[in-house]
């Protein structure tokens, strides 16, 4: 259900902030620092405006990589996606600073003397696209105030933002925002900008190194250096990036020999009442982590090893492996919190991840980074929100019985922390979650560094992309992930030869593939089947994914139910009650009204014999329970020994599990779907099990 929205405004704090201090590290090689004494150290590119269409590759020396994500504005969203942005629009996404002073009037980023550090480049790193997806001139016009504010207030020394922080972090933040921007309008102001800022800093950051938040989260400046890199050529960028490098965290050491294998205690990462986050509690802490995903890729275009573009995969290995969850993402409340689903995971690190998944792909062309972004996307992105997305979790758990005031099972976090609210807990994720649905969306196709075009995730939508010199426009019509087959009508302006990319999913294996009725060479689950032809007006591709439901086992060999990309979970009765309002939104709590304690009598290997398939139309909401458009059906026994303790599900217990309940048919919906859910469940035990 989504609650109605109410108002009065009250705000939390977060229960602790860091201070860590950075020591000078040693400087980069000094080649092409003359060009900083002049005004403009990084003209803009000269001659012709580029295709708006066409995505700028990597300029040499830079590696290249397998994919170039499109800019902003070639894909539009369409059917239940485009529905979907439209309900962030309408909701906390489109009316954020109208009730939250953090990125009211009084931002820091408007010229205010409001908060002045992450949460207006958060909120704009996220409204910029949504606003140019929708082509919402309302959300342009808001977008267009902090915009026109950092480009038109920067100072003599080229530095951007407030002056009352000289913080590098929010920075980061608000060149993310600007570049997209610049590629949605072309807004000369941009680049010009940005050279004069990388300038300054270069020079700064010897003096005033990388510290805290922006030390672990160099890599996401470095995406925007490379941006500006590949369009104006000047190799003073190439040395900020190694000077970025060099002063910021190595993450990809901290996964070649990973410790971090246990749930983080307090003690474990010497976080004291009062004290800020040591060393290991900055590089156990879930955000960081997302971001940091993202770092080996990245840095790999630079120094062009291989070894750096694998190194993500390590790190995925070694998260997962440790602190994995049903949902798709790994548990971080605050910090890494182990394999226990009833474990939480804060909003912003799985929008972050969300992007370093889309970075990383783009750069290896690994299908499987896909297949990871759409099971965050179908699931741990909507699964966070109110219907109307009006409220949003700061924690979510895959197993979550109760959303209320509870000081369990957090690491580090507080008793708000998976309330529906406008900023449980701290802020941070009030701001940042709006990046996630149209990033998203932006990154479902890219093109190949062959000049091919990439369907790197799927989900309804139209492209425009020049190609070989044409102009090609391509609709994809599905209603995926939840029916499984996706028809892409290709219309180029004229015939062209190009190469077609499609994602096939590992888990896809009985995937089909047709161009005009005529069977595809037969893709294999894992890869990305290739089409090249010369493609003409009207073109059809069909693609069929048959949808069945498998079983996947996690802590304590519990079960999780999967189909395609989503995952499914019980959802018991809910009772939603209202703790406060807040403006133009409310905090509220969940209480499970029917009980949530079931074990499935089925096993993985057999599991089309006791699952059945319930399948609708699409609908306004398909992340609602009321319009959820798969339902499965499964045997389960209600295990009364698997009990709750202050509203959070005990541990899933060692399966198999015998239960002298009556067995019953219980319906399972998508994760999203389910507010309060049991999505890891004990395994009855049976004579093959």
């Amino acid at each position: 259900m989504s609650p109605p929205r109410s108002a009065k405004p009250s705000l939390t704090r977060r229960r602790f902030l860091t201070c860590l201090g950075a020591a000078s590290l040693p400087s980069v090689r000094s080649k092409g620092l003359g060009v900083f004494a002049g005004s403009s150290p990084f003209p803009p590119e000269s001659g012709r405006e580029r295709n708006p269409a066409t995505p700028v590759k990597n300029r040499a020396p830079l590696a290249a990589s397998a994919f170039y994500p499109l800019p902003l504005g070639c894909i539009r969203p369409e059917g239940f996606l485009r529905r979907q942005l439209q309900i962030q629009a309408n909701g906390l996404g489109g009316h954020l600073d109208e009730t939250w002073p953090d990125v009211g009037p009084a931002s820091g980023w408007l010229g205010g003397s409001g908060e002045s550090w992450e949460r207006g480049p958060y909120f704009l790193d996220g409204l910029v696209p949504l606003a140019y997806l929708l082509d919402d001139a309302r959300l342009k016009a808001k977008a267009q105030k902090y915009l026109t504010w950092t480009l038109d207030h920067t100072s003599a020394d080229g530095m951007i933002g407030p002056r009352s922080s000289d913080d590098w972090w929010p920075r980061m933040v608000m060149l993310k925002a600007l570049t997209q921007y610049h590629e949605a309008t072309a807004d000369a102001r941009v680049i010009p900008v940005l050279s004069r800022y990388f300038a300054y800093q270069l020079n700064a950051l010897r003096s005033r190194p990388l510290r805290d938040w922006g030390r672990y989260r160099w890599q996401d400046e470095a995406l925007s250096v490379i941006w500006l890199y590949n369009r104006t050529g000047e190799p003073g960028l190439l040395d900020l990036i190694r000077l970025l490098q060099q002063q910021g965290y190595d993450w990809q050491a901290e996964f070649a020999d990973f410790k971090y294998t246990q749930r983080t205690t307090p003690e474990a990462i010497g976080l004291t009442p009062g004290s800020g986050l040591t060393d290991r509690g900055m590089q156990t802490h879930g955000v960081n982590l997302a971001m940091a995903i993202k770092m080996s890729p990245v840095w790999s275009l630079v120094s062009g090893k291989d070894l750096d573009r694998r190194a993500v995969l390590q790190m995925l290995r070694e998260l997962y492996r440790y602190h994995g969850l049903p949902n798709g993402i790994f548990s971080a409340d605050e910090h890494l919190a182990g394999l226990n689903p009833s474990q939480g995971t804060e909003l912003c690190t799985v929008v972050e991840t969300m992007f370093s998944l889309e970075h990383s792909l783009a750069i290896l062309g690994d299908p499987a980074l896909g297949d990871l972004l759409e099971r965050l996307a179908f699931n741990t992105l909507p699964g966070a929100f109110t219907d109307d997305m009006w409220a949003h979790q700061y924690n979510q758990q895959s197993n979550q019985i109760e959303v209320s005031l509870q000081s369990k099972p957090w690491t580090t976090d507080g008793p708000e922390s998976n309330l529906y609210g406008l900023d449980p807990n701290f802020g941070c994720c009030a701001a940042n979650f709006h990046q996630g649905w149209p990033k998203f969306t932006a990154s479902l196709f890219m093109k190949s560094a062959d000049d091919g075009l990439v369907a790197a995730a799927y989900a309804p939508c139209s492209v425009h992309v020049a190609l070989r010199d044409t102009s090609v426009h391509v609709i994809e019509e599905t209603d995926y992930p939840f029916h499984g087959s996706i028809q892409l009508t290709v219309n180029p302006a004229s015939p062209v030869d190009f190469p077609l990319l499609l994602r096939i999913p590992a888990w896809a294996s009985a995937a089909n593939v047709s161009v005009n009725g005529r069977p595809a060479p037969g893709p294999h689950p894992g890869t990305f089947a290739r089409i090249e032809r010369t493609w003409r007006r009207g073109d059809i591709v069909s693609i069929n994914f048959p949808l069945t439901p498998r079983a996947s086992r996690g802590y304590h060999d519990s079960l999780a139910i999967e189909r395609g990309p989503l995952v499914f979970s019980f959802a018991p009765g809910e009772d939603w009650v209202k703790l406060r309002n807040r403006g133009m939104t409310a905090d509220w709590q969940v209480f499970p009204s029917t009980q949530w304690n079931y074990a499935l009598a089925l096993t993985p290997e057999r599991i089309q014999e006791s699952v059945t398939t319930i399948e609708s139309a699409v609908g306004e909401g398909p992340f609602t329970r009321a319009g959820a458009p798969v339902k499965l059906r499964a045997k389960a026994r209600k295990l009364p020994s698997w009990v709750g303790e202050d509203g959070v599900a005990a541990p899933v217990p060692q399966c198999p599990v015998k239960s002298d309940e009556p067995e019953e048919q219980i319906t399972l919906i998508p994760y999203a779907a389910a507010k309060l859910r049991i999505t890891a469940f004990p395994q009855l035990k049976t004579p093959d099990a």
